[in-house]
């Protein structure tokens, strides 16, 4: 009963915030200037034929009409189609106004599945090599306070923290890709184009995790239960294994929700050093080409994403720890 109402009240709480991250995009879009009319039919457009193709798209109409029309046809489980991609898969910015394929634009939704598989993919890879990471570093740190494991995982941290990942991708590419050829860097053609920026993304990742671990396991070996172990004879790889790390994660997996949902947002930057196909990528694109519906649909299904993955945390953490609440 109690997973029952949760799921119910979460899953409100979620559409409520999923709405409101809708129309807070949808109206910023419309309010900034630029014209995607503009875009889509060329600069040598007439300037009639402009607001003919507008007024048919209903682009003219108040915002909160436009939204009403948009998310009707969301809950219909249709996000729109693209202001300037053809539906035969290529990317334009309609520098010519009679293009013919321009009736067959291709769907948001579309889209959005063909580059979300490669952006999970690189969060998955990433959340992995953070994982192991900051659990050999932090775990460590926890267990040694004061000594050197404790020292090295806050200078560890202290320096990744202050890496910009701009500028880690290009240093990264330049050295393994380039310069020594370990890794492939552009584009992608197989797994093995994950790895490099999939470690950028975990060095960003890892600092928070480790200190956090580092807090979290120094703070449970000072609980009375270590202490009690100790005394019924239980070894401090036992005490350790069975009940410390098991009690410390449950801070961790909080923080773990909150940086993938981070690490979906992060990508775009990564994403488009590294000239990677998925969600970052395909943002910057829809951006700079104003394809409002694209732009959208990337907000709706990445807030959506953030809700489930933060459902699926809180109910590990109950899992594991019964007091919790939510």
């Amino acid at each position: 009963m109690f997973t029952l109402n949760f799921l119910i009240r979460r899953l409100a709480q979620g559409a409520v915030i999923i709405g409101l991250v809708s129309l807070l995009i949808f109206t910023l879009l419309r309010v900034v200037p630029g014209d995607p009319v503009r875009l889509m039919a060329g600069g040598m457009a007439p300037e009639a034929l402009i607001e003919k193709i507008a007024k048919d798209m209903g682009l003219r109409d108040p915002i909160i009409v436009q939204f009403g029309r948009y998310m009707s046809s969301v809950l219909r489980g249709d996000l729109g189609q693209s202001f300037v991609r053809p539906a035969n898969g290529a990317a334009t910015g309609g520098s010519n106004f009679n293009d013919s394929t321009r009736g067959e634009r291709a769907k948001v939704l579309t889209l959005i599945l063909e580059a979300l598989p490669m952006t999970l993919q690189l969060a998955a890879v990433a959340l992995v090599i953070t994982l192991i990471f900051s659990a050999i570093v932090g775990i460590a740190g926890g267990l040694n306070p004061g000594r050197w494991p404790d020292k090295l995982a806050f200078y560890i941290s202290s320096v990744f923290i202050s890496l910009p990942n701009f500028w880690l991708g290009i240093v990264l590419a330049l050295l393994l890709s380039v310069k020594l050829g370990w890794l492939p860097a552009i584009g992608y053609n197989g797994f093995a184009y994950t790895i490099l920026p999939a470690i950028v993304l975990a060095v960003e990742l890892s600092p928070v995790l480790i200190r956090t671990l580092v807090g979290s396991v120094s703070s449970q070996m000072n609980e009375a239960y270590v202490s009690v172990g100790r005394v019924r004879g239980l070894g401090r790889t036992r005490i350790v294994a069975n009940h410390v790390l098991r009690n410390a994660s449950v801070p961790l997996l909080n923080l773990l929700g909150i940086q993938f949902s981070s690490l979906l947002g992060g990508v775009i930057i990564v994403e488009y050093i590294f000239d990677y196909p998925g969600l970052g990528l395909l943002t910057i694109n829809a951006v700079l080409q104003r394809d409002f519906p694209l732009i959208q649909g990337i907000a709706i299904v990445t807030s959506a994403i953030f809700v489930v993955i933060n459902i699926i945390v809180d109910l590990v953490a109950t899992t594991i720890d019964p007091r919790l609440e939510y």
